[in-house]
């Protein structure tokens, strides 16, 4: 696994934001500058530039706002001990983005237009990198269709928009999750768009994920649509089940997301001699675990405290 390096040479002193890194939490904070990059449809991205950061005008005929032509990536910019800023196997995410935008019908960056445009991001935004220990640069890169259309067909131009902000944990402490029954965040097998991050995969998990923190859970832990009886992610990460030496967790097949975090917890656990697989993951065999786990770049990895299904906890 490699860490790309964002600071220049020598170790990067500058002083962070004067803000009371104790209290950033999960949400947006204004930094300084965004990186954009535009593309006619048929042709390759051009080279892009940073520009401060604001909001951006649209058609409103913009084909991102109104069928949901986007997908977007997550990642962050870590400050090490030494005060570098590093990135977390950034070409993964570059490589996942093609994927979702071959299947929405984009055009995407070079995984070496992408790799710039987000370090440019984070250097420029780099006193916003919180101190070693109280979180991270969370950085979002949304690619999406902003040439009008009022016909339902790609759009005649995209946009690249990285921007960022500091985070600190997604979530505070071990979770309580709910299984849900009723919705589904993604169809089975192949067809749908779970397995890609797609700006319309979210929205859809409000309902279930406002009524379960409502009723004190942390999070909802979703089902596969073909049989609810095998569980798939929970609205925004990964899931793994523990048993002994074996660690299991939901094929990427389609219907879950590939995360980057997961694929890496899958490495690990192989060099540490865990017996992994990737396959169907009952509910009833997930109830009856040692362990289960939740990964991501927004969570990182989070231990699950109690599961609730139904009535049953």
């Amino acid at each position: 696994m490699t860490l790309h390096s964002v600071s220049e040479s020598g170790v990067d002193v500058e002083n962070c934001a004067d803000i009371n890194w104790d209290e950033i939490g999960f949400s947006p904070v204004p930094t300084d500058f965004m990186y954009v990059m535009k593309c006619a449809k048929g042709d390759n991205f051009s080279e892009g530039s940073l520009v401060p950061f604001g909001n951006i005008e649209i058609n409103p005929f913009a084909t991102i706002i109104n069928y949901g032509q986007g997908i977007f990536e997550g990642l962050k910019a870590y400050r090490t001990e030494d005060g570098h800023i590093v990135l977390f196997r950034p070409e993964q995410n570059a490589q996942r983005m093609k994927m979702g935008a071959d299947r929405f019908c984009m055009p995407s960056p070079s995984i070496d237009q992408f790799i710039n445009a987000v370090k440019q991001t984070a250097l420029a935004n780099k006193r916003w990198v919180p101190p070693l220990g109280k979180g991270s640069l969370y950085i979002r890169p949304l690619l999406m269709g902003t040439g009008a259309s009022l016909s339902v067909v790609p759009a005649p131009e995209y946009t690249l928009v990285v921007y960022c902000t500091p985070v600190t944990n997604y979530h505070k402490g071990a979770l309580n999750l709910k299984v849900e029954s009723k919705f589904y965040r993604a169809i089975s097998g192949t067809g749908g768009t779970g397995g890609i991050k797609s700006v319309t995969n979210y929205a859809p998990v409000y309902a279930a994920t406002t009524a379960a923190k409502a009723d004190g859970f942390s999070d909802v832990l979703f089902l596969d649509s073909a049989t609810g009886k095998n569980i798939e992610e929970v609205s925004a990460c990964n899931v793994f089940v523990v048993k002994g030496n074996s660690i299991c967790t939901p094929e990427a097949n389609g219907a879950i997301l590939p995360g980057i975090t997961r694929k890496s917890i899958i490495e690990i656990a192989l060099d540490l001699g865990y017996q992994v697989m990737e396959r169907a993951v009952s509910l009833e065999e997930m109830l009856d675990a040692d362990e289960v786990f939740c990964t991501g770049t927004a969570v990182v990895v989070n231990s699950v405290s109690s599961v609730t299904y139904k009535e049953t906890r």
